[in-house]
């Protein structure tokens, strides 16, 4: 019995010195946290231009010392200083590690505020607000003097050419040199390898079209082994509640040879309804979407002519989870899908003839 009594009260002891080990702890880090001073970072800043809506660009940076619930409002400063990316989205969101990313239309300057929920930032303004009251930091820098990534000209168009990595596929690195145009005024994306591993190319719109038809006139791409993916499809960075505004067309086995080669996709694409497989035949071929509110339709047709007399590989019509106009850009890439049951051998091209949009 008192040796029961003496280990009972000896684990008593240790569960009270843990308590009060782990309740020092916990106040350190939030004594810590409440130190310190909210400030805000860019880490990619886009040009200076007084482009205003016409172009836009990525921006990105984290923050420091925030609390749980607030979030980064953008302005860019064209004239007077113009909420980004659009009035109806002027929030964007902190992500657990504290680094947010957002699109913005081109400016001068730039410029990001850490503010409080209840904050209703106005859609222009000739002077930012000052630190107090909901706004706990406010950081402006001024526009690059060149872009921050590489550009190309693809039919009639400016594009940026991606060269950070991407989660897409599994997690893919991308180089600048795996997209470019030829004599023809053709585009190029490729798979290549660089220092032993592969890496892959992405072009993205630096404007917005919103709602029309958008066709892709694509050379044979019935050459792709099983493991590589080439898409084409939209992105917003302010449109998280709507799956990023992302519709795709994607050319591709998704590693297994067995399956259609293709599909149109309304994401969440693990929604079985928002997914259309079909087989994209060999040859020239013309893919494209019209996208209206609450409909998109897609088509797929042979050759390099659409209208009267031309021959539909496939077609299908979504009119539920479309999502709205934001500031989506449409974009093309090609990838490596990397869970693929027989991985990718000999690399990839694909080569784009032809971009068009009708409104």
């Amino acid at each position: 019995m008192r040796l029961r009594s003496c280990a009972a009260r000896s684990e008593l002891t240790w569960r009270r010195v843990f308590l009060a080990a782990s309740w020092i702890l916990l106040n350190s880090c939030r004594l810590q946290q409440a130190s310190v001073e909210p400030s805000i970072e860019f880490t990619r800043v886009p040009q200076a231009d007084e482009g205003g809506r016409e172009k836009h660009d990525i921006i990105q940076g984290r923050v420091a010392g925030a609390r749980p619930g607030q979030q980064i409002v953008l302005y860019a400063r064209s004239g007077a200083w113009w909420v980004q990316p659009l009035v109806s989205q002027p929030f964007t969101k902190i992500a657990r590690d504290s680094k947010w990313s957002n699109a913005t239309h081109l400016g001068t300057e730039y410029a990001a505020l850490l503010v409080e929920p209840h904050y209703r930032p106005p859609a222009t303004t000739n002077a930012l607000p000052i630190v107090g009251g909901a706004v706990s930091a406010v950081t402006i820098i001024k526009g690059q003097k060149s872009p921050p990534s590489i550009s190309i000209s693809f039919s009639g168009y400016e594009w940026r050419v991606r060269d950070a990595p991407s989660s897409r596929g599994g997690g893919n690195d991308y180089a600048p040199a795996n997209a470019w145009t030829d004599s023809g005024g053709a585009l190029h994306l490729r798979i290549a390898k660089a220092s032993g591993k592969w890496t892959c190319a992405e072009v993205s719109l630096t404007r917005s079209l919103g709602y029309g038809t958008y066709s892709f006139v694509v050379r044979d791409t019935s050459h792709l082994e099983p493991a590589a993916v080439f898409g084409m499809f939209t992105w917003d960075y302010s449109g998280a509640d709507q799956n990023y505004r992302e519709v795709d067309i994607e050319i591709s086995h998704w590693g297994d040879p067995a399956t259609k080669n293709a599909q149109y996709v309304v994401q969440p694409y693990y929604v079985p309804a928002n997914v259309a497989r079909f087989t994209a035949p060999a040859g020239v071929l013309t893919h494209s979407f019209h996208w209206e509110p609450g409909r998109i339709s897609f088509a797929t047709v042979r050759g390099s002519q659409t209208g009267a007399g031309a021959r539909t590989a496939a077609e299908h019509v979504f009119t539920s989870g479309i999502p709205s106009h934001g500031i989506e850009s449409v974009r093309m890439n090609l990838y490596v899908y990397r869970s693929a049951a027989v991985s990718l051998e000999n690399g990839a091209e694909v080569v784009i003839e032809k971009f068009e949009y009708l409104p």
